[in-house]
C-alpha cells in the first residue's frame, strides 16, 4: 500500500462513532422532559450535546494530525499540567461544586472535568517512564514503586474533590499497565493486595460510602430513601425484558429515575431497547477495547512500546469506567458517579474519549506507515536503549 494511501483503522472508528451516536440517540429519548421541566425546551441537552459531539469530531481530527513524539517528548510537564489542574479545582472562585463535589472549572459554555484529562497525561506520562526505566522496573522494586508517588499526588487531589470512581479507574489503569510491562508476578500480586486494602479503606472512611455500600447490598431495604437510585434503575432493566419497551417509551425517564440522562443512561437504553440492546452496546464496548490492544500489541511487536503502552492505558480506562458504569446500573457495584465513555451526556467526557480514540488512531497510521516506508517514528530510540538494558 502506498503511503499517500495508508488509512486510519475503520473498525476503531465505527466502533466508536456508533457508541457516541447510540449516546446522542438515547440522550435525546431520556432527556426530554426533564429538560422541558427544568429549563423550558425540551431539546435543551439535545442541543448541547449535539455541539458536544460536533466538539468532539473536531478534537479527534485534531489530536490525530499530533504525531506521537510531540506526547513523548512533553509527558513530564503534562504530567504537572494534570496536577495543576487537580489542585486548582479544589480552589473556591475556580473550582465549580456540584452536589458537594467539587470535580469542574466553569469554561462558560460548559464545565470541563479535569479528572478526565489528567487520567490522559498520567497515562502518557507512565508510557513515558517505562521506555525509560523498562529494565529497571522489570527487575528491581524501585522501578515499580517510583511511579507511585506522581500516582498517589492525583490519587490524593482526586479524592479531596471526592471523586473515588476516577481515582478507582486510574489506579487499575497504572497498575494494569506497570503489570504488562513485564513486572514480576509477586510485584504484581503485591501491589494488587495494597491497592484492595487502600480502596478498602477509603471506601469505608467517609459515612456517606459506607451507605451506598449498605444500599448496594440491599437496594429494596429502603426503596424509596437510600436505595431509590438503585431500585428504580432495576425495574428499569425489568421492564425492557427481552426487546425493550420501544425507542421513546420509557417510563423511568420521567422523573422517577434521577440523573436518567448522565450516570444512569444504560438503564434507560436496556428498558427502551432491552437486554438484545444492552448485549450489543456491551459487545461494542469489548470489540472498541479489543481493537485498541490489538494495537497496542501491534505497536510492541514493532518494538515501539510508548505507542504500546499509551494504547494498553486507553484500552484501561475505556474497560474501567464501563465496567464501573454498567455495573453500577445493573446492580453489581456500589452506586458511584461515573460516567459511560463515548454514551453518557457531557462535554468532558466525550471530548477526553474522543482524545484517547485519536491518539490510538494516530498510534495506528504510524504503525502501518513505519511497516510501508521502513522509516521508524521520532522519539523511537529511547524504547531501543530501554529494550537492550532489559536483555543485557
Amino acid at each position: 500500500m502506498p503511503p499517500g494511501k495508508l488509512s486510519f483503522d475503520p473498525f476503531l472508528i465505527l466502533s466508536a462513532v456508533t457508541l457516541m451516536l447510540t449516546g446522542f440517540v438515547m440522550i435525546a429519548s431520556a432527556s426530554m422532559d426533564v429538560a422541558a421541566r427544568d429549563f423550558g425546551s425540551a431539546y435543551f441537552f439535545i442541543m448541547r450535546h449535539g455541539v458536544f459531539v460536533v466538539m468532539a469530531f473536531i478534537t479527534l481530527a485534531i489530536v490525530s494530525a499530533i504525531p506521537l513524539a510531540f506526547w513523548q517528548k512533553y509527558s513530564v510537564p503534562l504530567l504537572a499540567i494534570g496536577g495543576i489542574s487537580l489542585l486548582l479545582v479544589l480552589i473556591p472562585g475556580i473550582g465549580r461544586e456540584v452536589n458537594g463535589a467539587r470535580r469542574w472549572i466553569s469554561l462558560g459554555f460548559f464545565n470541563l472535568q479535569v479528572s478526565e484529562l489528567a487520567k490522559i497525561f498520567m497515562v502518557i506520562y507512565i508510557s513515558g517512564y517505562l521506555v525509560r526505566r523498562l529494565s529497571e522496573v522489570r527487575t528491581t522494586w524501585s522501578g515499580v514503586i517510583k511511579p507511585i508517588l506522581p500516582l498517589s499526588i492525583y490519587v490524593g487531589l482526586l479524592i479531596s474533590q471526592p471523586d473515588f470512581g476516577a481515582t478507582v479507574v486510574l489506579m487499575c489503569t497504572v497498575m494494569g499497565m506497570v503489570f504488562l510491562s513485564g513486572m514480576r508476578l509477586i510485584q504484581f500480586v503485591s501491589l494488587l493486595l495494597v491497592g484492595i486494602l487502600m480502596a478498602g479503606l477509603l471506601a469505608v472512611t467517609q459515612p456517606y460510602r459506607v451507605q451506598r455500600l449498605k444500599t448496594f447490598l440491599d437496594p429494596w431495604a429502603d426503596p424509596f430513601g437510600a436505595g431509590y437510585q438503585l431500585s428504580q434503575a432495576q425495574i428499569a432493566f425489568g421492564r425492557g425484558e427481552w426487546f425493550g419497551t420501544g425507542l421513546g417509551n420509557s417510563i423511568q425517564k420521567l422523573f422517577y429515575l434521577p440523573e436518567a440522562h448522565t450516570d444512569f443512561i444504560y438503564s434507560i437504553l436496556a428498558e427502551e431497547l432491552g437486554l438484545m440492546g444492552a448485549l450489543v452496546v456491551i459487545a461494542l464496548y469489548c470489540f472498541l477495547v479489543l481493537r485498541i490492544f490489538i494495537t497496542g500489541r501491534r505497536a510492541e511487536k514493532q518494538q515501539q512500546f510508548f505507542m504500546g503502552y499509551v494504547c494498553y492505558g486507553c484500552a484501561f480506562i475505556f474497560a474501567g469506567q464501563a465496567l464501573i458504569n454498567i455495573g453500577v446500573n445493573v446492580g453489581a457495584l456500589p452506586t458511584k458517579g461515573l460516567t459511560l465513555p463515548l454514551l453518557s451526556y457531557g462535554g468532558s467526557s466525550l471530548l477526553a474519549s474522543s482524545i484517547m480514540i485519536a491518539i490510538v488512531l494516530r498510534i495506528d497510521y504510524e504503525l502501518k506507515r513505519a511497516a510501508v516506508t521502513g522509516v521508524s517514528s521520532p522519539g523511537k530510540p529511547s524504547p531501543h536503549k530501554a529494550v537492550r538494558r532489559a536483555v543485557a
